[in-house]
């Protein structure tokens, strides 16, 4: 997915050409408090998910604080990299740094979630439930009520545009 965004350089890690386009290949999320709470997916995300999974790779990175990330997602078309032990990423940035930080965009609430948003190519912040991290809002590109709004975004760039014009 490429986007214009006029008059606008978001952050110095962005793809932004001398048309001001940047790519989305990939969105990496938080699993509690951003995509769920309490441990349990929030209606219609994965519908959205799999809908945007055609155009978009998706990853859900965490450290699965209550064990059910695998169990919520069995019907994402998303993939799954839990944190921690045995795991061949120690933490988010890890995992961007992989996947491409000028091609990735990143959704999360935590202040974990922080240096993925200031150093991915579009961070975005939610604030639901679980609220969230001042840093991490401070580091967002955006910020959304609803993860389901974020997700909407994606689907309807000029959102992104509207939002993020110079």
């Amino acid at each position: 997915m490429i986007i214009n965004i006029p008059n606008r350089n978001i952050n110095s890690n962005a793809n932004v050409d001398d048309t001001n386009n940047i790519e989305i290949n990939n969105v990496i999320l938080d699993f509690n408090g951003t995509i769920a709470i309490d441990g349990k997916v929030i209606d219609g995300v994965i519908k959205q998910i799999n809908t945007l999974s055609q155009t978009i790779s998706f990853y859900v990175v965490t450290a699965d604080t209550y064990g059910t990330v695998e169990k919520e997602l069995h019907a994402a078309k998303c993939q799954v990299i839990k944190l921690g032990v045995n795991s061949e990423y120690q933490n988010k940035l890890d995992v961007l740094t992989h996947l491409g930080k000028k091609t990735t965009l990143c959704i999360g609430n935590g202040y974990n979630d922080r240096e993925v948003l200031a150093q991915s190519i579009l961070g975005i912040a939610v604030i639901q439930q679980e609220g969230a991290a001042t840093a991490t809002l401070l580091a967002a590109d955006m910020v959304y009520s609803s993860i389901l709004d974020a997700l909407s975004c994606l689907s309807n760039p000029n959102k992104i545009i509207a939002t993020l014009r110079g």
